[in-house]
């Protein structure tokens, strides 16, 4: 009884704490994307509810599959989000780059064997990979063969000549394929680190997609400069795991 009591005040609190990790996330890529502390009001008007449907898809889901393949081997699992986590996303957005912790999904068990953790950890990532084939495809379809070269101008000077529809899908491209990338870091206490304890072949197979995916989204600089910057954070998560809880 206690078990069960406790698990339903979990998921009463659920609710709550994604809905509020998920308005302080779109609203802190709507910053980084509209420029940073200077930015203009217009432009943070236009890129929120682009940032709510790409965070929306990519983060919640994310989430929400850690959660349902850890009940499927018995765990008690729901979002809970970080007050600490939330500041740290807000204040990083205005300054241009995003420390983008405003929570995660916690697995309460201690039964879980190495492959079942790898799982689990797995499901958020290539929930990822979903959201960007279906927004990818659907991008082709509406757009045709001359898609894949606006992917970068929403994210450039020349966002306004684009469709809305266009920027909101590239948006959601970038969103879940970065997000999938960063949490296939190695580090503690990503996804990465778990999936590469489990199994070094699939997650070697998992990292390299990604790297694939992106390389056709961006140049290699700035990939090589995004991977290094996304160390740097991850080893910061790793530094505050304790305080900052990832799944």
């Amino acid at each position: 009884m206690g078990m069960y009591i406790r698990e339903q005040d979990l998921l009463r609190k659920e609710i709550e704490d994604i809905v509020i990790a998920d308005l302080v996330l779109a609203f802190a890529f709507s910053v980084i994307f509209a420029g940073g502390i200077g930015s203009s009001f217009s432009l943070l008007i236009y890129f929120f509810p682009m940032s709510l449907v790409a965070v929306s898809l990519s983060f919640i889901l994310h989430e929400y599959m850690h959660k349902k393949t850890a009940q499927k081997y018995g765990a008690i699992a729901a979002f809970k989000k970080s007050d600490i986590g939330v500041l740290i996303t807000l204040v990083s957005s205005l300054f241009g780059f995003l420390l983008g912790i405003p929570g995660a999904t916690i697995i309460y068990t201690s039964t879980f064997t190495r492959k079942e953790e790898g799982i689990v950890s797995l499901a958020g990532p290539l929930t990822n990979f979903a959201v960007f084939a279906v927004f990818f495809i659907a991008g082709i379809a509406i757009y045709g063969g001359s898609f894949t070269s606006h992917l970068l101008v929403t994210f450039g000077n020349g966002i306004l000549t684009l469709p809305y529809l266009e920027n909101l899908i590239n948006l959601t491209l970038l969103i879940s394929i970065i997000l999938a990338f960063f949490n296939m870091l190695p580090i503690y206490p990503l996804d990465g680190s778990k999936v590469f304890r489990w199994n070094k072949t699939i997650y070697g197979a998992t990292v390299l997609t990604i790297f694939i995916i992106l390389l056709f989204i961006f140049p290699v600089a700035y990939l090589l400069f995004s991977f290094i910057f996304m160390l740097i954070i991850a080893l910061f998560f790793s530094v505050f795991s304790s305080n900052v809880r990832l799944f």
